[in-house]
């Protein structure tokens, strides 16, 4: 049996001081109405956090844009009301021990028209164009642009004031900042559109607006992904070199932590070598990463939205790139879903109490 040494050994960066390698990823659950989190949702975040989950990083929570939510079920982090109950929350994690950090979020043109807590908004886009250049509806202008980023900035700000540990920024998956990094949705001709350093513009003004209003020591984090709920075969970046590109300029903004979102972590990002997105992403930036996709289970999220499960898996593979210092913190997503917990029992050696994934469990708050 593995020695699950690797994954249980403490880790610190600025102010944040973690027991484990075990990140909470985050998993919108769309049950907070009125976007405000409210018992159930503190206690699903208290119960992983008393069962050894080293950080968690929530739900993605949306900034003060009418157009940035797509369900009024989902958790805002600006109006009064939902900031009360993210201070529960953080109140609750922090008295079972744990560590929890806000993923700060925008759908962008991921929102259909009508949609959301504001259904007359328009949707926010780079250029709005969809993937397959259909214009469905105008870029955004500078002054939405300003706003935007000042939005992402308040709410860090509220986010450091609550006592949360930790910021994410949500890059990934096809939402809007994502939307500006990549080509197929950012067709802008100005300075926030154009060749891969400078689609990276808005993140970088977001990043450096979020570390002026936040503590020096507490981290940033940015989740990033190539592919899109758009496109699941879209790239960033074809090579070493074009990711070392991207990320440069997002490192020198003040990200302290990048957050490589993949379906499945084993798999190699780049042909002639094995190292996955995370582990490119530490060595080309020199700043810790984090791993996540399908941990702890055989098959990707993508069933589970049709109601297929997943069979539990060996963690050896993890822990040999652990241990080889390719990735500094492991996000575990439906398998803590799954079980609160996981990461206890991991811990403990339980490894035969660990259970498949059921997706009847996506349904409800456990």
């Amino acid at each position: 049996m593995t020695d699950m040494k690797a994954l249980f050994a403490p880790f610190s960066l600025g102010s944040l001081e973690l027991n484990n390698r075990i990140v909470m990823a985050p998993m919108t659950r769309s049950k907070s109405p009125g976007g405000i989190p409210g018992e159930p949702v503190v206690e699903y975040y208290r119960r992983r956090a008393a069962n050894a989950v080293g950080l968690i990083i929530t739900e993605g929570t949306t900034v003060d844009r009418p157009g940035a939510s797509f369900d009024p079920a989902i958790p805002n982090f600006h109006n009064p009301e939902s900031l009360d109950g993210w201070r529960k929350v953080v109140g609750a994690v922090h008295a079972a021990g744990g560590k929890i950090a806000p993923q700060l979020w925008h759908v962008g043109l991921a929102r259909r028209p009508g949609t959301g807590p504001n259904p007359e908004a328009p949707s926010d886009s780079p250029s709005g164009i969809l993937p397959n250049g259909k214009q469905v509806g105008e870029p955004m202008s500078a002054e939405d642009i300003a706003d935007t980023i000042a939005a992402f900035a308040r709410s860090a700000k509220a986010a450091a004031a609550i006592g949360f540990d930790a910021i994410e920024l949500h890059g990934a998956h096809g939402y809007l900042l994502d939307q500006f990094f990549w080509d197929g949705m950012n067709r802008r001709d100005d300075r926030f559109g154009g060749g891969l350093e400078a689609r990276t513009t808005i993140v970088q003004e977001i990043v450096k607006a979020v570390r002026a209003e936040i503590p020096a020591g507490l981290p940033l984090i940015l989740r990033f992904s190539q592919w899109k709920q758009q496109d699941y075969s879209a790239r960033l970046a074809g090579t070493p070199d074009e990711l070392e590109r991207f990320l440069a300029p997002l490192s020198d903004a003040g990200v302290d932590i990048f957050h490589a979102s993949t379906r499945r972590f084993w798999i190699p990002e780049f042909e002639g070598s094995d190292l996955n997105l995370a582990g490119w992403t530490k060595k080309l930036s020199g700043k810790p990463a984090i791993t996540v996709g399908s941990v702890g289970l055989n098959s990707d999220f993508l069933g589970s939205f049709m109601g297929e499960g997943s069979e539990k898996s060996s963690l050896d593979g993890l822990i040999e790139r652990l241990e080889a210092d390719e990735f500094d913190l492991v996000a575990v997503g439906r398998a803590l879903i799954n079980d609160p917990e996981w990461a206890a029992k991991v811990r403990d050696g339980r490894f035969d109490e660990l259970s498949d994934f059921n997706a009847e469990k996506l349904k409800e708050l456990v």
